[in-house]
Formats: structure tokens, C-alpha cells, sequence
């Protein structure tokens, strides 16, 4: 066996490729179609496909009519089957192909899969339809009800019926089931029912002629059943060469997992295709353990598993290094595509400013408290801030922002605190901070105050801790609320000041919000006119300033403190929280897709407005080295932190990390298993 990959293991053991194909349709010749179905299967193999599924009876062609039930076409079918099977043995992928099959004096629609040389089990149809241009029924039987049954196929019985699914002894994770085109547009797909046995991967092969706007229907129908069944969901419906004596064919192919376009063919293509794409299957198990709904409906549905006959078979995968067939967003809390971004960042920012206003109301607050820096964080909670004021009729005047410049703020950050806070016309006021750290630092004996350049932890947080103290004090003297400007990155990261630091506020309107996300926030306000062109100047200025805390003066180079240097890039550390928290994905396996989502800076797909100076790479020894101080950071040194922050909303799916929804973790854990699993797969 092949082992090239560092991450071999994972990738042939969790990430099944799929393929929807779409062979050209020789009608009524079972021969012909025979021979394309091979010939996409051979491409399969060189592809590394594991599962390749076929359009509905695209043996003899679906739209033939009274052709189905002719002694002449079914004694072909047998024979063509027989040669799919035979040029089956040396390919690795199994196949799902479509043929009429006749049993007990009845004539069945059926799924046949076949893998290394044998057929592996029959899987009938359930629902026919027998409406507007269908009619089935004329020929076909449904396969209701028919369970524990045999069938003779390519002079062997196999097993027959509804009740099947197919799982591979030698890849824990790959298990499918097949239903056939009606199935799945009826009320009770049987798909449910073999995901609820286990199946991960649910296929179904169809004929569906096109109308205007139906294809808009199967996507939507795909990727509901897909997010509903929890799982994986392969799509394969019949193309050219199909009869258009009454009908046409768009040969539309798609792949989805949890509700996602993994990929999808080109429609109306005159020659045959194969679209393909990688499933993470255990992305897939991890969120059935997450959702306990999926096995309440188990349980609701009497456990289908001790309904259904598993059918196992050896896959014999070869864990070779064959790439990845799967798009890896780069920022998994950001929409890649125009449309969603737009719609997202619509839904983000105004989930925080719905939140702000109704605490604002609740605690009947006369004011709003901010700490403005002029840096990202505090830039975003100021324009939310802004934006509850107007939607609450109140002048903008009821918010109260600060800039309390310390011992390293830069002239360029407190300018453009000053300059948003004028544009927005808020209440702007200044608090030198310098004075009372000065002589709290005396007070401690700390060796700054004899005048050495010590800048430890505590240099650092009585600057933070102060800057929240006079917010706090502020609130109480005047009537206000203290907005948290910290955000979800920070938090994951323990990169605040826990206690009278900001850590703490009377509401974290950021909390939810991960620092990639704030940027396209900030750029959307922009693009779609949430302010004027003057506060829309002011926040391209603030975008492209470096990220820093500003807590520790330049050294003798003039270099200003970096935040990114220190904890690493929030791209990365963004990416890394998605995976580990939404997911609950193994460290090693989240390098893996770190590395193929960063290894090329020329690669993936860019968000509308990402800037061009983020567009880089990382190798794998920089993912894995930001990663291990991640994992340390988030599961050692951190969660005391988030166990006791304020109230804020949730506002990405991605995850959030209070102790109140998402995420709960013992405060004084380790993170050992995390770092030995990295290390072990990943030297």
C-alpha cells in the first residue's frame, strides 16, 4: 500500500469520494449502456472514487415505455449487468446502476450495487409515480414492505429489498444507501429511514426529466434531505442520449453533505460526465453525536438498525495520496459566494445590534459605555452601538465614547478613535490612563516606576484592567451600560484581561462575532451604505491597521506590538476554532484541512472585498506549530476566562463560547489528548 501522505490515515478512513454520473444513454440498448457505465467507472477508478452512482435504469434507459416489460429487453438487461459486474472486479469504486429487475412475476425498479466482482444486494424502488407525465405503475411494482428477500442476478441470489444498507468492513465510515428518484421527492423518503440505521451516504439514482425550474427543486431537495438525514447525499439524474419522444434530460449530478453543494455537474452536456467530490464522513458522525434529535428520531421510528440488513464487503482501500476532491474554505465563519455574504453579514450585524437595544431597554440604561481604541474590535461594537440608537429613535449623543490613550498608543490609532466617534456623533471624551497606572505600578513596587523598561503581564494589565475600571465607574456615574468589545476569536484564544480587564462588560455584543467576521461586517457596512462617506473613510483607515493591543511602547526599531506575532494569525486561529468546536475534529485531522485550504496562496475561493494582502500560504510546519499553541491556549489557559464572561448573542452557526449555550468545559482541564493525537499522526 501506498502511504505518501501525512494524512493518509484520516483521509481513508473519514473522507469518502463520491461521483454522480452521467454515462450518454444508448435507448433501449442494454449493451451500449453496459459499456458507458464502464467507462465511468474506469474514470472513477482513476479518480480514486469509493462510490460511484449511476442515473435510474441506466441499463436499458429509463424512457422506453412498454419496452420494459419485452422478454427480449429484460434477458439483455441480465446479460449487460452480468459484463458491469465482470469489468467490476479490478475497479475500486462500487457502483450503483439502475436496471429493471423481474421477481416472482413482478417487474422492479431497482438500485444494483456491485463491488470487486460481485453484486452486493438489489435495492427496489418504493414510490412510483403514476401522475401528470408518469406511468410507472403500468410497469413496475413497488418494492413496500418487501424485506428479508433474495433475488437471482448474474447467476448468484443476493439480497433483495427496502431494508438494505451497505457497509465496508475494511472503512469504518463508509456506509450508504440507495433509493431511486420518486423516493426521495415523497413525504417518507426511505433515505431517512437508512440514515437512522447508520447509513452516512444516501444515493439516489434518477431518471427526472427536466422542466423549467425543476432543477432549482432536486438542489433543494437534495440539500434538505442532506441537512435533515444528517448526512451525506449523492444525486445522479439521466442525461443525453435519453429519449425526448415526449421529454428532455438535463443530466444533473450533485453532491451534498449537512445541507452543503459539495459539487454539481454541468447541465445539458452533450457527452458523459462524472462530477466527484469527497464526503467527510466523519464530520458527518460527529454531528449525529452533537444532535441529539438524530437518534431521538431513532428511537421515535422504533431503531430502523434492527430493521435493516447491514451488507458488508471488503473495499480494500490502498490510502494513497490522491489529493482532495473538496473545496476547504479558508474562513469557514465567512460565506465564499456574494449572495451569502450579503445575506450573512445582514443577518450578523443586526442580531448584535438587536441584542444591544433590548439590554439597552432591560437594564433601562440612559447611556451607552464604550472604550473606543480606534482598533477593529471597539470600532465594530461603536457602529453597532450607533445603529441601536438610531432604530431606538434616541440621539447618538446617548452613547458615551472613550479613548484612554496609555503607555503605547499610537498616535494613528487614537486619531481614528477620535475621528469615528466625530463622524458618528457620539459623545466623544478622553481619559490619559498614564497617571493612575503610574502610580498603581509604584504602589506595587513594580521596577517601571524606578524607570526600567519592564514590560511584563502586569505592565500590560494594569492598563487593560484600568481602561475597564474607569468604564465601569463611568456607567455608574452616569446612568450607563458598559459594551464588551471583545470578540469570539479573543475569547477562544484567553487573549483579555479576565476580571476588571475587558474580559468583563455589562453586555459582549462582539462575543459571538470571530475577528475574520468583523472585517467582511465592517466592509459590509461600507459597501451597502449602513453610514456616511465620511465614517465610511474612517473605517477603511481603521481596516488597514495592524492588529495590537498597544499595551507595550515600540522597541528601538519601531516596530509597535503585533498581536498576530504573539498568538498567531486569526485566520488560522478562526479556522482552527470552527473545526475544533463546531466539529470536534481530531487536531491532525484539522492540520490536514488547514493545509489543503492554505497551502497555495493562488487557491480557493475568495470572498467578495477579502484583501488582497491576506491572499498567502502556510506550509504545514507553520499550521501545525500555530496549532499546537491553539490547542494549548483554548483547552488549558483560557476557559476560566469564558466560564465567566457577560451576556452576548450568539451569532455565528459556527459556534459561541459561552458557558450558557455552546460550549461548557471545565475550567482546570489539560489538553493532553489533543496534543498527543497531534504529535502521533502528525511528527
Amino acid at each position: 500500500m501506498a502511504k505518501t501522505h501525512p494524512f493518509h490515515s484520516i483521509h481513508a478512513h473519514e473522507l469518502i469520494r463520491a461521483g454522480a454520473c452521467t454515462p450518454h444513454a444508448t435507448v433501449g440498448d442494454p449493451a451500449a449502456n453496459a459499456e458507458a457505465a464502464i467507462a465511468l467507472a474506469k474514470q472513477g477508478h482513476k479518480k480514486g472514487a469509493d462510490l460511484l452512482v449511476f442515473p435510474e435504469l441506466n441499463i436499458s434507459s429509463y424512457a422506453i415505455d412498454d419496452l420494459h416489460l419485452q422478454d427480449a429487453l429484460q434477458r439483455a438487461v441480465q446479460e449487460a449487468l452480468a459484463s458491469v459486474v465482470k469489468a467490476s472486479a479490478k475497479l475500486r469504486p462500487v457502483l450503483l446502476v439502475g436496471a429493471a429487475l423481474p421477481r416472482n412475476g413482478r417487474l422492479y425498479n431497482c438500485a444494483v450495487v456491485i463491488a470487486r466482482g460481485r453484486v452486493l444486494g438489489v435495492v427496489p424502488k418504493t414510490f412510483l409515480p403514476n401522475y401528470r407525465e408518469y406511468y410507472e405503475k403500468r410497469w413496475f411494482a413497488s418494492g413496500a414492505g418487501l424485506t428479508g428477500l433474495d433475488i437471482e442476478i448474474a447467476g448468484e441470489t443476493v439480497p433483495f429489498g427496502t431494508d438494505l444498507i451497505f457497509a465496508a468492513s475494511d472503512l469504518p465510515h463508509f456506509i450508504f444507501h440507495a433509493e431511486i428518484c420518486e423516493d426521495f421527492w415523497a413525504p417518507t423518503p426511505p433515505s431517512t429511514m437508512g440514515a437512522l440505521a447508520g447509513a452516512l451516504v444516501c444515493c439516489n439514482l434518477s431518471a427526472s426529466n427536466i422542466v423549467v425550474g425543476k432543477a432549482r427543486e432536486r438542489a433543494l431537495l437534495c440539500a434538505s434531505q442532506s441537512a435533515r438525514a444528517v448526512c451525506g447525499y449523492v444525486f445522479s439524474a439521466a442525461g443525453p442520449g435519453e429519449s425526448t419522444t415526449d421529454l428532455a434530460w438535463d443530466g444533473q449530478g450533485m453532491i451534498h453533505e449537512l445541507g452543503e453543494l459539495l459539487a454539481e455537474s454541468a447541465r445539458f452536456a452533450r457527452e458523459p460526465g462524472m462530477v466527484i467530490a469527497d464526503v467527510d464522513c466523519g464530520r458527518i458522525r460527529q454531528e449525529r453525536m452533537r444532535t441529539g434529535t438524530f437518534n431521538d428520531s431513532a428511537v421515535q421510528a422504533g431503531h430502523p438498525e434492527t430493521r435493516f440488513r447491514r451488507i458488508a464487503f471488503e473495499h480494500k482501500p490502498d490510502f494513497a495520496d490522491i489529493g482532495l476532491v473538496r473545496d476547504i474554505r479558508r474562513f469557514p465563519f465567512v460565506p465564499n459566494t456574494p449572495e451569502k455574504l450579503d445575506a450573512d453579514c445582514y443577518e450578523a450585524f443586526n442580531i448584535q445590534v438587536e441584542g444591544l437595544l433590548k439590554r439597552f431597554e432591560a437594564a433601562k440604561a440612559e447611556r451607552l459605555v464604550i472604550g473606543v481604541s480606534g482598533g477593529l474590535d471597539s470600532t465594530h461594537a461603536l457602529i453597532v452601538a450607533a445603529k441601536a440608537m438610531d432604530r431606538l429613535g434616541l440621539p447618538r449623543e446617548r452613547i458615551l465614547g472613550f479613548t484612554m490613550p496609555g503607555f503605547a498608543t499610537s498616535d494613528g490609532t487614537k486619531a481614528n478613535a477620535w475621528a469615528l466617534m466625530r463622524a458618528l456623533g457620539v459623545d466623544g471624551d478622553e481619559i490619559d490612563i498614564r497617571p493612575a497606572a503610574r502610580q498603581m505600578l509604584a504602589d506595587m513596587g513594580h521596577p517601571f516606576a524606578q524607570g526600567e523598561p519592564a514590560y511584563d503581564v502586569t505592565f500590560e494589565n494594569v492598563q487593560a484592567g484600568l481602561r475597564t475600571d474607569y468604564l465601569f465607574r463611568l456607567a455608574n456615574q452616569r446612568g450607563g451600560l458598559v459594551v464588551g468589545t471583545g470578540d469570539l476569536s479573543e475569547l477562544a484564544l484567553g487573549w483579555c484581561t479576565y476580571g476588571v480587564g475587558d474580559q468583563m462588560s455589562h453586555y459582549a455584543v462582539n462575543a459571538g462575532v470571530p475577528k475574520t467576521l468583523i472585517q467582511f461586517l465592517i466592509r459590509w457596512c461600507i459597501r451597502t451604505d449602513q453610514y456616511d462617506r465620511d465614517t465610511d473613510q474612517i473605517l477603511e483607515a481603521i481596516l488597514a491597521t495592524e492588529i495590537s493591543p498597544e499595551l507595550v511602547p515600540a522597541g528601538a526599531d519601531g516596530a509597535m506590538q503585533s498581536t498576530e506575532a504573539r498568538i498567531g494569525p486569526y485566520e488560522l486561529n478562526d479556522f482552527f476554532l470552527h473545526y475544533v468546536v463546531r466539529h470536534g475534529m481530531a487536531p491532525s485531522k484539522v492540520a490536514f484541512l488547514a493545509l489543503h485550504a492554505w497551502r497555495d496562496a493562488s487557491s480557493g475561493r475568495w470572498p467578495r472585498d477579502f484583501p488582497r494582502a491576506g491572499r498567502h500560504a502556510y506550509d504545514l510546519t507553520t499550521i501545525r506549530g500555530w496549532l499546537e499553541k491553539f490547542l494549548v491556549r483554548f483547552f488549558v489557559t483560557s476557559q476560566f476566562k469564558r466560564s465567566a464572561i457577560p451576556n452576548g448573542p450568539k451569532v455565528s452557526a459556527g459556534g459561541a463560547l459561552s458557558p450558557r449555550g455552546d460550549w461548557r468545559a471545565p475550567s482546570d482541564g489539560v489538553a493532553t489528548a489533543w496534543l498527543d493525537e497531534l504529535a502521533r499522526n502528525l511528527p
